[in-house]
């Protein structure tokens, strides 16, 4: 690759390549304008995680746009006593040192699996993207709304499964364009992408387990 490849030119490239599954092409700028709409969905994972997020009109494609990237944290203490909130345990150099690597994945809310693509042939080495598509499976609930959880694996629902909120799915893998564990999360009606919210009393439920 040549020439000076911006984060916004960056994060256009990921767009088409981190989940290119939604199959509802491409959305315009304008479409973001105007007041955006939230969902709240349970939180995908039993442990502690933290997630960033995507601004509006960074990734222009459904179920990328203003999605979350979520991984899950542990608070690591070093050799001076000093303990810090981290995504991994040493290094970070292998999957395995991810806090986020194998974990189950849990569904967003009640409702239907309308889409699984599986990918369990190799993941990639932390640092490094993989070629896409990544490992993903899309819900829909009983208006509509539809969430992408992508860069799983070992999934274990098919297409037209009911599903309830908080169950497990699948594990959390590191394939497509991604360079660590990790689960993306995207949230759609029709053509519109919604911010997500996470359900804080269910993470609460999920700690007295």
């Amino acid at each position: 690759m040549t020439g000076k490849l911006t984060s916004r030119g960056l994060m256009f490239g990921i767009s088409a390549m981190v989940c290119a599954c939604t199959s509802a092409g491409s959305l315009s700028l304008e479409e973001f304008e105007g007041p955006i709409p939230e969902v709240v969905i349970h939180p995908p994972f039993a442990a502690e995680y933290a997630c960033t997020e995507h601004w509006a009109g960074q990734l222009l494609s459904l179920g990328d746009a203003l999605g979350s990237d979520c991984f899950v944290t542990q608070v690591v203490s070093n050799e001076e006593g000093r303990a810090f909130s981290r995504s991994f345990a040493t290094d970070g150099r292998t999957n395995g040192d991810w806090f986020t690597w194998k974990v189950p994945v849990l569904a967003p809310f009640d409702g239907k699996v309308t889409r699984v693509s599986p990918r369990e042939d190799g993941e990639n080495e932390p640092g490094f993207p993989g070629e896409p598509p990544a490992g993903f499976v899309v819900f829909e609930n009983s208006d509509g709304l539809r969430v992408l959880i992508a860069h799983v694996g070992s999934i274990t629902v098919n297409v037209n499964d009911e599903i309830k909120a908080g169950e497990p799915f699948a594990v959390v893998a590191n394939n497509g364009f991604s360079r660590s564990p990790h689960v993306h999360i995207g949230a759609w009606q029709g053509r519109t992408p919604h911010q997500i919210r996470f359900d804080l009393k269910a993470k609460a439920a999920l700690r007295d387990r």
